[in-house]
């Protein structure tokens, strides 16, 4: 045994019904290895497959497994906050419920963490999943870009899959914000912390989620990331702005000269040009501005960021009798 402390781990599961037992099973052995005293807290994000029974059968022999089933499909970010407000443990360890986390690399971060390090996060050095080099070149060209233009400094390669002492995540769940960025958040609360390199595994069981709609869903979540995490855009309006105004000075001027000085043809051409090149700017600048105040609106309407059905095992009732 490493510690007598409490360690939670929190699983987001959707789509995972043939990963689920093999991860329980996995996660208990890791977790019993480490401390006499932990917890599991599994968040069905209104998973569309069985995952609800076999969580409900596994949760119904074994205590220490606590379900919280949402009443739709709320995403990541709202499945793990979710699961972060329910646990009691002194270190809360996040992680996916497709086994491509490996539990058994919890017993590094516990070490770190009894070194006095408050996060401890995953860094996928490699991955396994067949995507291909582009898509993965992809994948890590976002996280250098992101670390490049947030205004936090942000581990790259690092997911949500980590360990964070009680101290940082109370200070997570208390932020007000709805449109969480996890990892983005951790790496603003500060702290002491570090990374431990680790391959990412292929999916355990079920069909990988990245594909061309993956990508899609992936460029999504690109976007929320760097637009809440970063001011950069909005300075390369002005600096898009400011460009654009030399080049029609530019522009002007020499066509003005064409237009004085030489027989050039004055067709409808160079108005066209010109007009498209400005009405682009003009676009682009609006969808920036948009992306900001889009996450304006969201904010602003208050709504709670998932609503739970039921819990089962809630030991936080029990600590309260």
């Amino acid at each position: 045994m490493l510690t007598n402390k409490l360690i939670s781990a929190v699983v987001v599961c959707y789509g995972d019904e043939g990963n689920i037992r093999a991860l329980y099973h996995r996660l208990t052995a890791a977790l019993s290895g480490i401390t006499s005293r932990w917890e599991i807290i599994y968040v069905n994000d209104a998973s569309p497959d069985n995952s609800e029974a076999i969580l409900q059968e596994l949760a119904a022999k074994d205590s220490h497994l606590t379900l919280i089933n949402h009443s739709r499909n709320f995403g990541a970010q709202a499945a793990f906050t979710s699961g972060m407000v329910q646990a009691k443990g002194d270190a809360i360890v996040l992680m996916d419920g497709d086994l491509q986390d490996p539990p058994e690399l919890i017993e590094q971060f516990v070490q770190k963490w009894l070194l006095g390090y408050r996060v401890v996060y995953g860094v996928r050095r490699r991955r396994e999943q067949s995507m291909g080099k582009f898509k993965q070149w992809l994948y890590h060209l976002f996280y250098v870009f992101f670390s490049k233009t947030a205004y936090i400094s942000v581990p790259q390669d690092a997911g949500e899959f980590s360990l964070m002492d009680r101290v940082v995540v109370d200070h997570m769940n208390a932020l007000p914000e709805r449109d969480r960025f996890l990892r983005g958040l951790r790496a603003w609360v500060g702290y002491k912390s570090c990374g431990i390199s680790y391959v990412r595994p292929e999916r355990y069981d079920g069909r990988p989620s990245v594909s061309t709609r993956g990508l899609i869903s992936a460029f999504r979540w690109a976007r929320k990331a760097i637009f809440s995490f970063s001011y950069k855009p909005l300075e390369w309006v002005t600096h898009i702005a400011i460009v654009a105004m030399l080049l029609a000075v530019v522009g002007i001027g020499v066509y003005a000269t064409l237009f004085f000085f030489t027989d050039a043809p004055r067709g409808i051409s160079t108005v066209l040009i010109l007009i498209l090149f400005f009405a682009a700017i003009q676009l682009l600048t609006l969808a920036i501005m948009g992306e900001y105040i889009g996450r304006i609106f969201e904010e602003v309407k208050g709504r709670p960021r998932y609503i739970i059905r039921d819990i089962v095992n809630d030991h936080r009732l029990d600590s309260h009798r």
